[in-house]
């Protein structure tokens, strides 16, 4: 048996069960990938089955304003993916479906080289291979190439190798299999050799040293940063601030009001020169450790005043809101309001 057959015969055996796998269905591919972007398997299913739960067909993502889908993308993270998809899902909508080639899928916004040929390839049937970095990592160990994937000519000898694998008429099944031996046996650490079936041909697992391969990336340090959240309440609503378009994180989303923050009394200073008014800081409900990004952050909670009408600066997009459901917030939000409403 060759060993494409052999990495086909493992994924029917062995493939686990996900939703976006029952169907042929571009748009449940698309979102599936799309929300699959630097987000763990486990986390992505229930937002998966939420979303298309809501949204069914890429017409109604389309019709839906976008507040409403942020808020469904809501705890998922990098939200420039849901503003792309939307723009994307009207696109196809105005276009009567999906373009059924690499090339037309390529020119969707947010879609890159992977998402297109896993589209292309899983609902279509082109014969086009694949390389996140599951297949990034598989190949490199089975050439036994130690250089950095995503350079170019390292780039262009892991998708002949990929395109290698491909079994005619089966092209989408392939690809998937190839992520899924990443994602399931040849992982970054301790790979599970004895159950690969394309060990006979691993050079990396001939030699005895797989996790040699690919060459580690250098990883940016953390930054560690400090902040303070003023969680200002009235008449049992909450003041929020909405992050402008522009915002390189998070944009559009609702968040309370924050500063970097050393310790001291400059917070509430800083608070008025970032959003206008008169700031009073009340007792500390608290603190959160958040992660975003390389970013590591200390997050002190306290309560505060915003004096006077509440009238904020000049272009700041603020709002009393009486319930968080139904607001695309970020998942920092949830964890501050859950230790404020904790607090004696």
């Amino acid at each position: 048996m060759q060993p494409a057959d052999r990495l086909l015969a493992w994924y029917d055996r062995h493939r686990r069960d996900l939703p976006w796998r029952r169907s042929r269905d571009p748009y449940c591919i698309w979102l599936s990938e799309v929300m699959l972007q630097q987000t763990r398997v486990e986390a992505v299913v229930p937002f998966y089955e939420r979303f298309v739960a809501r949204f069914p067909t890429v017409e109604e993502l389309a019709r839906a304003p976008l507040d409403e889908v942020l808020a469904l993308w809501s705890g998922l993270g990098y939200y420039r993916r849901a503003r792309q998809l939307h723009a994307a899902a009207q696109r196809v909508a105005a276009a009567g479906g999906f373009p059924r080639t690499y090339e037309g899928l390529l020119d969707l916004p947010g879609i890159g080289p992977y998402t297109a040929a896993a589209v292309a390839s899983i609902a279509f049937g082109a014969a086009i291979p694949v390389l996140d970095g599951n297949v990034a990592r598989v190949l490199s160990r089975v050439l036994a190439q130690a250089g950095d994937p995503s350079g170019r000519t390292a780039r262009r000898r892991l998708l002949a190798a990929a395109a290698g694998l491909l079994v005619a008429g089966r092209a989408g099944d392939s690809n998937q299999a190839l992520m899924e031996l990443g994602a399931t046996l040849c992982l970054p650490r301790q790979p599970r050799c004895p159950r690969c079936p394309l060990r006979g041909g691993c050079l990396g697992a001939l030699e005895g040293a797989p996790e040699r391969y690919p060459a580690a990336r250098r990883r940016r340090r953390p930054e560690r940063l400090r902040l303070l959240v003023a969680v200002v309440e009235r008449q049992g609503r909450v003041l929020l601030f909405r992050r402008p378009d522009a915002s390189a994180v998070l944009a559009g989303t609702w968040e309370l009001p924050w500063v970097e923050w050393g310790g001291g009394e400059e917070a509430a200073r800083a608070l008025a020169d970032k959003y206008g008014g008169v700031w009073r800081l009340g007792a500390a409900a608290g603190e959160v450790r958040h992660g975003i990004t390389y970013r590591d952050l200390a997050v002190a909670v306290h309560r505060a005043e915003l004096e006077g009408s509440g009238e904020v600066r000049e272009g700041a997009e603020a709002a009393w809101v009486d319930a968080l459901a139904g607001l695309p917030l970020s998942s920092l939000v949830r964890k501050v309001m859950a230790v404020f409403k904790a607090a004696p």
